[in-house]
C-alpha cells in the first residue's frame, strides 16, 4: 500500500485491496498482473518473502516487528496475523522501508539490490555512480500506467547553497530541502517556484521529570508559558513551519490540537512563585551540535531569563547527547522525532510509554498509568474510533501533565523551475515522481 500524500489515508498499490479478519489478521489481496522490472511476475511468494526478509532485517525490522507469521492462501492472497491486536498495521506496511522485491532474484544474490535494485514501481533502475547520481527510466508496464517523463537524473549533492545555485542555472529541475536562508531568493525568482508542506517532524523540549525541579507540573507548566512559539518560528527559522501543540504533527494520524500554549510570562511567574521557586533557579538545556538548534536552545534560554530561570546551554556531539540523555543524565534536551509512519503510535509508544524510558526515546522518564492506559489503546485496537478517542484523552493528558514542551513543526521544502508540472510534497520526504513532467 502506501499514504496519499495530501490526505494521509492508506490507498491501494501492490495490494488492490484488503480485510481484517480479527484484531489479530490482515488479507491481502494482491493486485494481478503486476511485474518486476526484470520480468518477473510479482504474486503473493514476493511478498511473503519481501517482508519475512524486513522482518529479519536489523535496519527495518522495527517497522514490522508486530508481524508474526505470513501466510500465502493462494497466488494472489496473503494472511498477516500479528502478534497481539495492532492498530498501525495498515500504515506500517506502507512505510516504503519494506518494499516488495523479486524473490528469485533477490534469493540468488542477497546484497545484489545494493547496486542493481529491482522492483515493480514506475521507474526502473539504469545505473549508479556512488555520490554522484543514478539515473532511471520510465517502465512502461506499471498497472498505473506509463509515467510522464522518460528518463529521470537524481544528483546527489550534499551542500545545500550549491542546490540552490543548480536550480538557479537550469542545471536541476527540482531540488529538495531549500536551505532556510535561500528561501527567499528562491521564492521571488520568477523561473522558480518555491514549494512548501508540513513535515512529519516536532521539535520539543523534554523535561526530565526524574529531577527537581522538573518533576513538580507547574514548573515545567511555567516553562511552555514563557516560550513565544510564534515569534521562534518567525525569527531563528525564518517564518518556515508552524509553532508546535502536541509532539505529533498535524498530518500524523491520532493528531488532536489542544491549542499552542499560551505566551504569558506574567503567567509563568505567578506558576514558578505556587511551586516554590518565586526567585527562579538555574538549569541546563542541552542540545546536539546542530547550528540552527543551538541557535533555538539560545532564543530559549532568553525567554526563561525572563522569567527568572538561569539556563545554561551545553553543546555535545550526537553520540554523546544521545548516549548522556539515554542515562538521564539532562535537566532539559532539545530533541527532533520523525513520525515516519504518519501514525500517533510511532512517536507515542516510544516518547511517553513508560516501559520506553531512556534509549528507545522516553527521555522525559514520564511513567504516568492513565498515559500508558491510553497509549496502548490507540496501538492495540484496529477500531478508527476507539483509536481517535484515545489520542484525543492522551493529548488533553499530556497538555496537563506538560512532561515536554513542543516547539517546533519543520515544514518541508522543495524548489522547482516554473516549467515543472505535477509535483506533490509528501510530507514523509519520499515524493512520488511518476506525475511529473516538464513543460517546454
Amino acid at each position: 500500500m502506501d499514504t496519499n500524500p495530501t490526505t494521509g489515508e492508506v490507498v491501494p498499490q501492490i495490494a488492490e485491496k484488503w480485510e481484517v479478519v480479527s484484531p489479530t489478521s490482515y488479507r491481502f489481496f494482491i493486485r494481478k498482473g503486476l511485474t518486476f522490472h526484470n520480468g518477473e511476475a510479482l504474486d503473493a511468494d514476493d511478498v511473503k518473502f519481501s517482508l519475512d526478509r524486513a522482518i529479519a532485517s536489523g535496519s527495518v525490522s522495527y517497522i514490522v516487528d508486530f508481524i508474526k507469521e505470513v501466510k500465502i492462501e493462494d497466488q494472489y492472497t496473503v494472511l498477516v496475523t500479528t502478534k497481539a491486536p495492532y492498530g498501525p498495521t495498515l500504515r506500517n506496511l506502507a512505510v516504503p522501508f519494506a518494499a516488495i522485491v523479486p524473490k528469485d532474484y533477490v534469493s540468488a544474490n542477497q546484497d545484489i539490490l545494493k547496486t542493481k535494485p529491482v522492483g515493480s514501481g514506475p521507474y526502473k533502475f539504469v545505473s549508479w555512480t556512488q555520490n554522484d547520481n543514478a539515473k532511471l527510466e520510465a517502465y512502461d508496464q506499471y498497472y498505473n500506467g506509463a509515467p510522464k517523463t522518460k528518463n529521470l537524473i537524481i544528483k546527489v549533492i550534499p551542500e545545500a547553497s550549491q542546490r540552490t545555485i543548480a536550480l538557479e542555472t537550469g542545471e536541476l529541475d527540482i531540488v529538495y530541502d531549500v536551505l532556510v536562508s535561500d528561501l527567499k531568493r528562491v521564492k521571488e525568482n520568477k523561473n522558480l517556484v518555491l514549494l512548501e508542506a508540513p513535515s512529519l517532524t516536532c521539535f520539543y523540549i523534554s523535561f526530565n521529570m526524574r529531577k527537581p525541579p522538573f518533576d513538580n507540573q507547574k514548573v515545567r507548566q511555567a516553562i511552555n508559558m514563557a516560550i513565544d512559539r510564534q515569534l521562534l518560528v518567525d525569527t531563528v527559522n525564518s517564518g518556515t513551519g508552524a509553532a508546535a501543540d502536541e509532539i505529533i504533527a498535524p498530518a500524523v494520524y491520532g493528531y488532536y490540537s489542544t491549542g499552542v500554549w499560551e505566551y504569558n510570562p506574567t503567567k509563568a511567574k505567578q506558576l514558578l512563585a505556587e511551586a516554590g521557586y518565586p526567585n527562579g533557579f538555574n538549569a541546563t538545556l542541552w542540545v546536539n551540535n546542530n547550528q540552527s538548534r543551538v541557535e533555538m536552545c539560545q532564543a530559549i534560554q532568553e525567554m526563561l531569563r525572563e522569567i527568572g530561570i538561569t539556563v545554561k546551554v551545553e553543546v555535545m556531539e550526537f553520540g554523546t547527547f544521545i548516549s548522556r540523555t539515554t542515562a538521564g543524565e539532562h535537566d532539559m534536551g532539545y530533541f527532533g522525532w520523525v513520525t515516519s509512519t504518519k501514525d500517533a503510535d510511532y512517536s507515542y509508544y516510544s516518547l511517553l510509554h513508560s516501559s520506553q524510558q531512556g534509549a528507545p526515546g522516553n527521555r522525559s522518564f514520564i511513567a504516568d498509568p492513565e498515559v500508558d492506559r491510553l497509549v496502548m489503546l490507540g496501538r492495540t485496537s484496529a477500531d478508527t474510533k476507539v483509536r481517535d478517542a484515545a489520542y484525543k484523552d492522551l493529548a488533553i493528558r499530556l497538555k496537563e501533565i506538560a512532561n515536554n514542551a513542543p516547539i517546533l513543526y519543520t515544514a518541508i521544502t522543495a524548489g522547482t523551475n516554473k516549467k515543472v508540472e505535477g509535483f506533490v510534497l509528501d510530507p514523509i520526504g519520499y515524493h512520488r515522481l511518476e506525475t511529473v513532467k516538464v513543460s517546454k
